[in-house]
């Protein structure tokens, strides 16, 4: 009998702990895993291109739809068959795609 109501007791403690898991997640229903993407637009001159690495260097100026100043910083390239033909030195104009601290050149333009 014993068994019996230490096995009722377990179950109920399991219950009442599994419910208040439940009623701490509730609060994170604003939260999401990813952060939303940005889009945006810019000009600028390719300072490196490291095809292993599937990435661009660009010296751009700002863009404001990612709220981005002017600098230099490197983007992996989706997909990376964007790089073929770019040299270093060249003014591009591309569209980048923004989530978190991951920046991506999904398009690549010449640029006068």
């Amino acid at each position: 009998m014993r068994a019996i109501a230490y096995a009722v007791v377990g179950a109920l403690t399991l219950t009442a702990a599994g419910a208040a898991a439940a009623d701490d997640m509730s609060n994170m229903k604003g939260m999401s895993a990813a952060p939303a993407a940005k889009h945006g637009q810019g000009t600028g001159l390719i300072k490196a291109i490291d095809p292993k690495a599937g990435t661009l260097t660009i010296q751009h100026g700002p863009i404001p739809a990612v709220s981005w100043p002017a600098m230099t910083m490197t983007f992996k390239a989706k997909p990376a068959a964007l790089l073929k033909g770019l040299k270093v030195g060249q003014t591009i104009g591309f569209d980048t795609t923004v989530r978190g601290m991951d920046a991506d050149v999904t398009a690549v333009r010449p640029h006068s």
